[in-house]
């Protein structure tokens, strides 16, 4: 279905520091497998499509001059642990043609024709410091457009540095100047990652942040572990998206007969929402306690705040907590203040209990790829 052509190792364009950069707790927890998406351009302009590969090509070269710690290598280290080689290996593009055109993949879900556009990477049979951290692959399509899919690593960048970096590569390969330079010293963390020993404040465990319920009738959640992860996606309109906010609003101020707090987000109502869903659908027993995680953005919750521009991870899974009798017996909007609460209690203390916790975990790779699909 799609035929690789060729590949490219992409460098940077000048110079760059050589060195072993630092990694914050919060790079060290994630996966070491890479964050996909797929962007498809239409045959509006083929003209411009006709030399998207050398346009590609030089534009990542000159981008990663500024986003040079994707252009680096991981290495090994003890405890699970993984440090980061600035040494201008460089990304990695791929050449592929595909017989299909833009239309045939639907509505791009994921399926095995949508994957087949993303740079492969085999984890199991290439040696960690081999692998690049940045991977793209330009496929040709059929009906003349183009499909762009990338591959980052998740130890380098969180979703917010990803769409930093996305633009200014694209501005670049538009002839534009780029001028949003990232903020690339990560030693920033080490400030919030420091173990205080004035403070008197009890230390929080790993269970405090990553509760893990057993369900009831079982000892251990070890037989659920073996269970494969999943994904669905689940289709909802703006209007739906809208009926299912302010039934969660309209609940909630009939409860509490005030509005001084700031309404749900779209996101706290329809995770509340799909929250009360799989409840459901799971038929647990009413007393069975369940954890619904958030991925919440930290980087103006700490004291400083990180740098604007910070290039790394600054994102950490929070856990939302009851009982499904509760989430199926009471109105949206307590699971929504649940979701709710829970974010609102990312502060900077909450932060950097977090990271000295992280910290002081002798071996990472255990937990690292809990809650990864694909991985046991």
């Amino acid at each position: 279905m799609v035929n690789l052509i060729a590949s490219h190792i992409v460098k940077p364009a000048k110079p760059i520091p050589t060195k072993v950069m630092f990694l914050s707790e919060c790079d060290q927890r994630n996966p070491i497998t890479h964050a996909n998406s797929v962007h498809f351009y239409k045959p509006e302009s083929p003209e411009l499509l006709k030399d998207a590969t050398e346009v590609l090509k030089d534009s990542l070269s000159e981008a990663l001059v500024e986003f040079y710690p994707l252009a680096g290598r991981l290495y090994q280290k003890d405890g699970g642990r993984v440090e980061l080689h600035c040494n201008s290996m460089g990304a990695l593009l791929f050449e592929a043609q595909s017989e299909l055109k833009i239309e045939d993949f639907g509505d791009f879900c994921p399926t095995p024709q949508i994957h087949a556009l993303i740079p492969p990477i085999d984890y199991n049979n290439t040696p960690l410091h081999e692998v690049p951290l940045l991977l793209v692959q330009i496929t040709r399509l059929a009906c003349g457009g183009v499909s762009l899919g990338v591959a980052a690593s998740h130890i380098i960048v969180d979703g917010q540095s990803w769409f930093h970096f996305f633009p200014e590569w694209a501005k670049i390969a538009r002839g534009e100047k780029s001028d949003d330079k990232p903020f690339l010293d990560r030693t920033f963390f080490r400030q919030y990652e420091d173990d205080h020993p004035s403070s008197t404040a009890p230390k929080s465990q790993y269970s405090d942040f990553f509760p893990l319920p057993v369900l009831i009738g079982q000892s251990s959640s070890l037989e659920e572990r073996k269970k494969s992860t999943i994904c669905a996606m689940l289709k909802l309109s703006k209007d739906q998206i809208e009926q299912i906010k302010n039934k969660a609003n309209y609940q909630d101020l009939m409860i509490h007969k005030t509005n001084n707090q700031s309404p749900f987000s779209r996101f706290v109502a329809v995770s509340a929402h799909i929250w009360k869903c799989l409840s459901k659908a799971r038929m647990h027993n009413p007393d069975q306690e369940t954890v619904l995680y958030v991925s919440v953005d930290f980087r103006n919750r700490l004291k400083p705040p990180l740098p604007g521009r910070y290039f790394g991870n600054a994102v950490l899974p929070v856990p939302a907590r009851a009982n499904v009798g509760d989430l199926q017996s009471r109105p949206l909007s307590y699971a929504s203040s649940k979701i709710k609460e829970a974010i609102e209690n990312v502060t900077d203390e909450y932060v950097r209990s977090y990271l000295v916790c992280m910290k002081n975990i002798p071996e990472v790779s255990s937990s690292r790829h809990f809650h990864t699909v694909g991985c046991p």
